[in-house]
């Protein structure tokens, strides 16, 4: 799951992820694996002064689900929300590593579900991802038996977090 395998960042930066329930959505569980990893890995290197929070959350909006990656970050300036998205681009020099692709990674692979992506961000202020799946049915739920739901699709929240690391959030 993404949180095991970003354990050490998380670990060394002390962030604090916090994973409500989430939805059953359309879609690939790899995929939807590297857009969070992405999303968190992001949120832990662009990080302020005050301890990393991370908090991942889903609305239901008509026949899609809205997932928030929220951060309590550095921010971002509304002039780049959209430019962010582009391959390469990067909005800080050589002293916060990193190629400028992710972003791009994510809004491909969120379009090529049918849905979309966009950022709410002040600097300063933190920064909250927002994408758009097509919600399938039920919603999962913190250590709960996905393998058991007959539900197609699959368990946003599975994807994230597995039920061995539920009781520990």
């Amino acid at each position: 799951d993404v949180l095991q395998d970003l354990g050490h960042a998380i670990t060394d930066s002390g962030a604090i992820v916090t994973v409500a329930p989430l939805p059953f959505v359309q879609g690939s569980s790899r995929h939807l694996a590297r857009v969070f990893q992405n999303l968190i890995a992001n949120a832990i290197k662009y990080r302020a002064e005050a301890p990393v929070e991370i908090q991942v959350a889903a609305e239901r909006l008509g026949a899609d689900w809205v997932i928030k990656v929220k951060d309590n970050g550095i921010g971002i300036a509304p002039e780049h929300h959209e430019s962010i998205f582009a391959p390469f681009k990067r909005l800080h020099g050589a002293e916060i590593p990193g190629a400028g692709f992710g972003l791009a990674v994510c809004k491909k692979i969120i379009e090529a579900g049918g849905g979309s992506i966009w950022v709410e961000s002040e600097p300063g202020a933190g920064a909250t991802f927002c994408f758009t799946l097509a919600a399938v049915g039920t919603t999962a739920v913190a250590g709960s038996d996905l393998s058991a739901d007959k539900t197609p699709g699959m368990a946003a929240h599975g994807v994230i977090l597995s039920a061995r690391h539920a009781s520990q959030m």
